[in-house]
Protein backbone atom coordinates (compact mmCIF):
# COMPACT_ATOMS: atom_id res chain seq x y z
CA UNK A 1 0.00 0.00 0.00
CA UNK A 2 1.38 3.42 -1.03
CA UNK A 3 2.41 5.78 1.73
CA UNK A 4 0.21 8.81 2.35
CA UNK A 5 1.63 12.14 1.23
CA UNK A 6 2.21 14.22 4.36
CA UNK A 7 2.00 17.99 3.93
CA UNK A 8 2.52 20.86 6.37
CA UNK A 9 0.46 23.96 5.59
CA UNK A 10 1.30 27.13 7.51
CA UNK A 11 -0.12 30.62 7.60
CA UNK A 12 -2.67 32.74 9.34
CA UNK A 13 -3.47 35.90 11.19
CA UNK A 14 -6.13 36.97 8.71
CA UNK A 15 -8.70 35.32 6.50
CA UNK A 16 -6.60 36.32 3.50
CA UNK A 17 -3.94 33.83 4.62
CA UNK A 18 -6.23 31.17 6.08
CA UNK A 19 -8.90 30.62 3.42
CA UNK A 20 -6.50 30.14 0.48
CA UNK A 21 -4.62 27.58 2.60
CA UNK A 22 -7.83 25.68 3.28
CA UNK A 23 -8.82 25.83 -0.40
CA UNK A 24 -5.49 24.32 -1.43
CA UNK A 25 -5.84 21.55 1.18
CA UNK A 26 -9.30 20.70 -0.15
CA UNK A 27 -7.93 20.59 -3.69
CA UNK A 28 -5.03 18.35 -2.68
CA UNK A 29 -7.52 15.91 -1.15
CA UNK A 30 -9.27 15.65 -4.53
CA UNK A 31 -5.97 15.23 -6.37
CA UNK A 32 -4.71 12.56 -3.95
CA UNK A 33 -7.79 10.43 -3.23
CA UNK A 34 -5.64 7.48 -2.17
CA UNK A 35 -4.01 9.26 0.73
CA UNK A 36 -2.88 12.65 1.97
CA UNK A 37 -2.34 13.87 5.53
CA UNK A 38 -2.15 17.50 6.63
CA UNK A 39 -1.10 19.39 9.66
CA UNK A 40 -1.75 23.12 9.71
CA UNK A 41 0.50 25.42 11.70
CA UNK A 42 -0.63 28.86 12.85
CA UNK A 43 -0.26 31.39 15.64
CA UNK A 44 -1.70 30.16 18.93
CA UNK A 45 -3.95 33.16 19.59
CA UNK A 46 -5.17 34.01 16.09
CA UNK A 47 -8.31 33.21 14.10
CA UNK A 48 -6.81 30.19 12.32
CA UNK A 49 -7.13 28.23 15.58
CA UNK A 50 -10.90 28.43 15.11
CA UNK A 51 -11.30 28.50 11.31
CA UNK A 52 -9.01 25.59 10.41
CA UNK A 53 -10.59 23.01 12.78
CA UNK A 54 -14.01 24.19 11.59
CA UNK A 55 -12.90 23.19 8.09
CA UNK A 56 -11.96 19.76 9.40
CA UNK A 57 -8.18 19.95 9.74
CA UNK A 58 -5.77 19.55 12.66
CA UNK A 59 -3.73 22.59 13.61
CA UNK A 60 -0.77 23.32 15.87
CA UNK A 61 -0.39 26.78 17.38
CA UNK A 62 2.97 28.51 17.74
CA UNK A 63 3.86 31.13 20.35
CA UNK A 64 4.41 33.88 17.81
CA UNK A 65 3.07 37.34 17.04
CA UNK A 66 4.15 40.32 14.99
CA UNK A 67 6.10 43.34 16.09
CA UNK A 68 3.99 46.20 17.43
CA UNK A 69 4.20 49.33 15.29
CA UNK A 70 4.40 51.59 18.31
CA UNK A 71 7.01 51.31 21.04
CA UNK A 72 5.75 48.49 23.21
CA UNK A 73 7.20 46.21 25.90
CA UNK A 74 5.68 43.33 23.94
CA UNK A 75 8.35 43.82 21.27
CA UNK A 76 10.97 42.71 23.80
CA UNK A 77 9.46 39.22 23.66
CA UNK A 78 9.67 38.99 19.87
CA UNK A 79 13.14 37.39 19.57
CA UNK A 80 12.21 34.80 22.20
CA UNK A 81 8.95 34.04 20.39
CA UNK A 82 10.79 33.54 17.10
CA UNK A 83 13.32 31.14 18.65
CA UNK A 84 10.57 29.26 20.51
CA UNK A 85 8.44 28.97 17.35
CA UNK A 86 11.30 27.68 15.22
CA UNK A 87 12.13 25.03 17.85
CA UNK A 88 8.47 24.04 18.09
CA UNK A 89 8.30 23.87 14.28
CA UNK A 90 11.34 21.58 14.22
CA UNK A 91 9.57 19.34 16.75
CA UNK A 92 6.44 19.24 14.57
CA UNK A 93 8.57 18.26 11.57
CA UNK A 94 10.33 15.53 13.58
CA UNK A 95 7.01 14.01 14.68
CA UNK A 96 5.00 14.46 11.46
CA UNK A 97 7.81 13.72 8.97
CA UNK A 98 6.33 15.76 6.10
CA UNK A 99 7.11 15.20 2.44
CA UNK A 100 6.21 18.80 1.53
CA UNK A 101 5.58 22.19 3.13
CA UNK A 102 3.76 25.28 1.91
CA UNK A 103 3.37 28.67 3.57
CA UNK A 104 0.69 31.29 3.00
CA UNK A 105 2.13 34.22 4.95
CA UNK A 106 2.02 35.50 8.50
CA UNK A 107 4.60 35.19 11.28
CA UNK A 108 3.72 31.57 12.06
CA UNK A 109 4.40 30.73 8.43
CA UNK A 110 7.80 32.38 8.70
CA UNK A 111 8.89 30.22 11.62
CA UNK A 112 7.45 27.01 10.18
CA UNK A 113 8.83 27.48 6.68
CA UNK A 114 12.24 28.48 7.98
CA UNK A 115 12.34 25.24 9.97
CA UNK A 116 11.11 23.21 6.99
CA UNK A 117 13.80 24.56 4.69
CA UNK A 118 16.40 24.06 7.43
CA UNK A 119 15.47 20.36 7.42
CA UNK A 120 15.51 20.14 3.62
CA UNK A 121 11.75 19.67 3.19
CA UNK A 122 10.72 20.62 -0.37
CA UNK A 123 8.88 23.89 0.17
CA UNK A 124 7.00 26.69 -1.55
CA UNK A 125 5.18 29.87 -0.50
CA UNK A 126 2.17 31.75 -1.79
CA UNK A 127 2.03 35.56 -1.86
CA UNK A 128 -1.54 36.86 -2.05
CA UNK A 129 -0.85 40.58 -2.41
CA UNK A 130 0.64 42.83 -5.08
CA UNK A 131 3.23 43.96 -2.51
CA UNK A 132 5.12 41.12 -0.87
CA UNK A 133 4.85 40.64 2.88
CA UNK A 134 7.92 40.64 5.10
CA UNK A 135 7.64 36.93 5.91
CA UNK A 136 7.66 35.87 2.28
CA UNK A 137 10.50 38.27 1.44
CA UNK A 138 12.59 36.63 4.17
CA UNK A 139 11.79 33.17 2.80
CA UNK A 140 12.27 33.94 -0.90
CA UNK A 141 15.80 32.52 -1.16
CA UNK A 142 15.02 29.45 0.97
CA UNK A 143 11.99 27.96 -0.83
CA UNK A 144 11.95 26.28 -4.23
CA UNK A 145 8.86 27.92 -5.74
CA UNK A 146 6.82 31.06 -5.12
CA UNK A 147 3.18 31.26 -6.25
CA UNK A 148 1.90 34.81 -6.81
CA UNK A 149 -1.40 36.49 -7.63
CA UNK A 150 -0.15 39.55 -9.49
CA UNK A 151 2.14 40.23 -12.40
CA UNK A 152 5.40 42.11 -11.85
CA UNK A 153 6.40 40.31 -8.65
CA UNK A 154 9.98 39.94 -9.93
CA UNK A 155 10.76 43.11 -7.99
CA UNK A 156 10.37 41.05 -4.79
CA UNK A 157 11.23 37.47 -5.73
CA UNK A 158 13.69 35.57 -7.97
CA UNK A 159 12.01 35.39 -11.39
CA UNK A 160 13.03 31.75 -11.86
CA UNK A 161 10.92 30.69 -8.85
CA UNK A 162 7.73 32.61 -9.63
CA UNK A 163 4.52 30.95 -10.81
CA UNK A 164 1.51 33.19 -11.55
CA UNK A 165 -1.45 31.31 -10.06
CA UNK A 166 -3.87 33.85 -8.59
CA UNK A 167 -5.56 33.54 -5.21
CA UNK A 168 -7.61 30.45 -4.35
CA UNK A 169 -11.25 31.05 -3.43
CA UNK A 170 -13.95 28.77 -2.11
CA UNK A 171 -15.63 26.67 -4.84
CA UNK A 172 -19.10 28.04 -4.05
CA UNK A 173 -17.95 31.56 -5.01
CA UNK A 174 -17.29 30.35 -8.55
CA UNK A 175 -20.97 29.53 -9.09
CA UNK A 176 -22.36 32.75 -7.60
CA UNK A 177 -23.64 34.04 -10.94
CA UNK A 178 -26.13 31.15 -11.11
CA UNK A 179 -27.65 31.84 -7.67
CA UNK A 180 -29.56 35.11 -8.04
CA UNK A 181 -32.95 33.56 -7.24
CA UNK A 182 -31.60 31.76 -4.21
CA UNK A 183 -29.92 34.98 -3.04
CA UNK A 184 -33.11 37.03 -3.28
CA UNK A 185 -34.92 34.39 -1.23
CA UNK A 186 -32.17 33.92 1.37
CA UNK A 187 -31.74 37.63 2.17
CA UNK A 188 -35.43 38.46 1.73
CA UNK A 189 -34.68 41.09 -0.92
CA UNK A 190 -37.08 42.94 -3.20
CA UNK A 191 -36.22 41.76 -6.74
CA UNK A 192 -37.45 45.10 -8.14
CA UNK A 193 -34.73 47.02 -6.27
CA UNK A 194 -31.00 47.08 -7.14
CA UNK A 195 -28.73 45.74 -4.43
CA UNK A 196 -25.70 47.29 -2.72
CA UNK A 197 -23.37 44.92 -0.80
CA UNK A 198 -21.06 46.32 1.89
CA UNK A 199 -18.30 44.08 3.26
CA UNK A 200 -15.40 45.10 5.46
CA UNK A 201 -13.71 41.77 6.01
CA UNK A 202 -14.35 39.25 8.77
CA UNK A 203 -13.47 41.76 11.50
CA UNK A 204 -15.39 44.62 9.92
CA UNK A 205 -14.10 48.03 8.82
CA UNK A 206 -14.73 50.92 11.16
CA UNK A 207 -14.55 53.70 8.56
CA UNK A 208 -16.88 51.90 6.15
CA UNK A 209 -19.34 51.18 8.97
CA UNK A 210 -19.30 54.75 10.23
CA UNK A 211 -19.77 56.11 6.72
CA UNK A 212 -22.71 53.77 6.19
CA UNK A 213 -24.28 54.70 9.50
CA UNK A 214 -23.95 58.43 8.77
CA UNK A 215 -25.39 58.34 5.24
CA UNK A 216 -27.71 55.34 5.23
CA UNK A 217 -30.67 57.69 4.84
CA UNK A 218 -29.29 58.79 1.45
CA UNK A 219 -29.28 55.20 0.26
CA UNK A 220 -32.79 54.59 1.56
CA UNK A 221 -34.07 57.62 -0.32
CA UNK A 222 -32.88 55.90 -3.50
CA UNK A 223 -34.69 52.62 -2.73
CA UNK A 224 -31.89 50.09 -2.83
CA UNK A 225 -31.71 46.68 -1.26
CA UNK A 226 -28.80 46.72 1.18
CA UNK A 227 -26.72 43.78 2.43
CA UNK A 228 -24.26 44.95 5.07
CA UNK A 229 -21.67 42.79 6.81
CA UNK A 230 -20.61 44.91 9.78
CA UNK A 231 -18.05 42.73 11.54
CA UNK A 232 -18.42 41.45 15.08
CA UNK A 233 -17.36 44.61 16.91
CA UNK A 234 -19.82 47.06 15.33
CA UNK A 235 -22.86 47.96 17.43
CA UNK A 236 -25.76 49.97 16.02
CA UNK A 237 -29.53 50.40 16.42
CA UNK A 238 -29.82 51.46 12.82
CA UNK A 239 -31.95 48.51 11.70
CA UNK A 240 -34.91 49.96 13.61
CA UNK A 241 -35.10 52.91 11.22
CA UNK A 242 -35.43 51.18 7.87
CA UNK A 243 -39.01 51.64 6.68
CA UNK A 244 -38.64 51.25 2.92
CA UNK A 245 -40.13 49.01 0.25
CA UNK A 246 -36.63 47.73 -0.53
CA UNK A 247 -34.99 45.39 1.93
CA UNK A 248 -32.22 45.89 4.46
CA UNK A 249 -30.09 43.00 5.71
CA UNK A 250 -27.41 43.62 8.34
CA UNK A 251 -25.31 40.94 10.04
CA UNK A 252 -21.94 40.73 11.86
CA UNK A 253 -20.75 38.02 9.48
CA UNK A 254 -22.10 36.49 6.28
CA UNK A 255 -21.08 32.89 5.70
CA UNK A 256 -23.14 32.68 2.48
CA UNK A 257 -20.90 35.06 0.53
CA UNK A 258 -21.70 33.30 -2.73
CA UNK A 259 -25.32 34.42 -2.31
CA UNK A 260 -24.29 37.93 -1.27
CA UNK A 261 -22.23 38.32 -4.46
CA UNK A 262 -25.04 36.79 -6.52
CA UNK A 263 -27.47 39.47 -5.35
CA UNK A 264 -25.14 42.47 -5.61
CA UNK A 265 -25.15 45.08 -8.37
CA UNK A 266 -22.42 47.11 -6.63
CA UNK A 267 -19.98 46.09 -3.89
CA UNK A 268 -18.17 48.28 -1.35
CA UNK A 269 -15.17 46.39 0.00
CA UNK A 270 -11.77 46.61 1.61
CA UNK A 271 -8.92 45.71 -0.77
CA UNK A 272 -7.62 42.51 0.79
CA UNK A 273 -6.19 40.04 -1.70
CA UNK A 274 -8.85 37.39 -1.13
CA UNK A 275 -11.72 39.86 -1.45
CA UNK A 276 -10.28 41.15 -4.72
CA UNK A 277 -9.92 37.62 -6.08
CA UNK A 278 -13.59 36.95 -5.27
CA UNK A 279 -14.68 40.23 -6.85
CA UNK A 280 -12.71 39.45 -10.00
CA UNK A 281 -14.16 35.95 -10.34
CA UNK A 282 -17.73 37.18 -9.72
CA UNK A 283 -17.25 40.21 -12.03
CA UNK A 284 -18.67 42.77 -9.61
CA UNK A 285 -18.69 46.54 -10.09
CA UNK A 286 -16.71 47.56 -7.02
CA UNK A 287 -15.69 50.51 -4.86
CA UNK A 288 -12.53 49.68 -2.94
CA UNK A 289 -11.71 51.37 0.38
CA UNK A 290 -8.19 50.17 1.24
CA UNK A 291 -7.43 49.72 4.92
CA UNK A 292 -4.66 52.06 6.09
CA UNK A 293 -3.86 49.73 9.00
CA UNK A 294 -1.91 47.07 7.10
CA UNK A 295 1.79 46.49 6.54
CA UNK A 296 3.43 48.39 3.68
CA UNK A 297 0.01 49.89 2.78
CA UNK A 298 -0.45 46.78 0.63
CA UNK A 299 -4.23 47.17 0.27
CA UNK A 300 -3.77 50.46 -1.58
CA UNK A 301 -1.30 48.73 -3.89
CA UNK A 302 -3.80 45.89 -4.44
CA UNK A 303 -6.52 48.41 -5.24
CA UNK A 304 -4.38 50.46 -7.62
CA UNK A 305 -3.62 47.35 -9.67
CA UNK A 306 -7.35 47.37 -10.51
CA UNK A 307 -7.92 51.12 -10.65
CA UNK A 308 -5.09 51.56 -13.15
CA UNK A 309 -6.93 49.18 -15.51
CA UNK A 310 -10.34 50.86 -15.00
CA UNK A 311 -11.52 47.74 -13.18
CA UNK A 312 -12.63 49.36 -9.90
CA UNK A 313 -13.21 52.70 -8.21
CA UNK A 314 -11.19 53.80 -5.19
CA UNK A 315 -12.21 55.88 -2.19
CA UNK A 316 -9.44 56.53 0.33
CA UNK A 317 -10.19 55.58 3.91
CA UNK A 318 -9.67 59.19 4.99
CA UNK A 319 -12.20 60.40 2.40
CA UNK A 320 -14.82 57.72 3.07
CA UNK A 321 -16.92 59.72 5.58
CA UNK A 322 -17.70 62.34 2.93
CA UNK A 323 -17.23 60.50 -0.37
CA UNK A 324 -18.09 56.83 0.03
CA UNK A 325 -21.89 56.82 -0.05
CA UNK A 326 -22.18 59.57 -2.72
CA UNK A 327 -19.76 57.54 -4.88
CA UNK A 328 -21.85 54.41 -4.29
CA UNK A 329 -25.01 56.23 -5.33
CA UNK A 330 -23.35 57.55 -8.50
CA UNK A 331 -22.25 54.03 -9.43
CA UNK A 332 -25.64 52.50 -8.63
CA UNK A 333 -27.23 55.07 -10.98
CA UNK A 334 -24.71 54.63 -13.83
CA UNK A 335 -25.42 51.37 -15.65
CA UNK A 336 -22.74 51.99 -18.28
CA UNK A 337 -19.99 52.49 -15.69
CA UNK A 338 -21.14 49.41 -13.77
CA UNK A 339 -20.90 47.34 -16.95
CA UNK A 340 -17.44 48.73 -17.76
CA UNK A 341 -16.11 47.94 -14.29
CA UNK A 342 -17.68 44.48 -14.35
CA UNK A 343 -16.14 43.68 -17.73
CA UNK A 344 -12.69 44.99 -16.80
CA UNK A 345 -12.44 43.33 -13.39
CA UNK A 346 -13.42 40.00 -14.90
CA UNK A 347 -10.53 40.20 -17.39
CA UNK A 348 -8.12 40.31 -14.44
CA UNK A 349 -9.45 37.11 -12.85
CA UNK A 350 -7.05 34.18 -12.60
CA UNK A 351 -8.90 30.87 -12.60
CA UNK A 352 -8.07 27.50 -11.01
CA UNK A 353 -5.58 29.01 -8.56
CA UNK A 354 -5.90 26.24 -5.98
CA UNK A 355 -5.36 23.56 -8.62
CA UNK A 356 -2.27 25.34 -9.98
CA UNK A 357 -0.75 25.78 -6.53
CA UNK A 358 -1.47 22.17 -5.54
CA UNK A 359 0.07 20.84 -8.75
CA UNK A 360 3.22 22.94 -8.34
CA UNK A 361 3.59 21.79 -4.73
CA UNK A 362 3.25 18.11 -5.64
CA UNK A 363 5.83 18.54 -8.39
CA UNK A 364 8.39 19.24 -5.67
CA UNK A 365 7.97 15.83 -4.03
CA UNK A 366 11.21 13.88 -4.17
Amino acid sequence: MAENVRIIISGGGTGGHIYPAIAVAQTLEKMLPNGVEFIFVGAADRMEMEKVPKAGYAIEGLWISGLQRSLSPKNLLFPFKVISSVWQSLSIIHNFKPHLAIGFGGYASGAMMYAATLKGIPSMIHEQNSYAGITNKILRNRVRKIAVAYEGMERFFPASKIILTGNPVRPDILTAKDKYGAAISFFGLNPNCPTLLIIGGSLGARTINQSMEKDLHLLQQKNYNIIWQTGKSFKSNIAANTSTECKFFMAPFIYEMDLAYAAADVVISRAGALSIAELQLTAKATILVPSPNVSEDHQTKNAMALVNKNAALLVKDSAAPTDLIPTAIQLMEDANLRQQLSTQIQTMALHNAAEKIAAELLSLKN
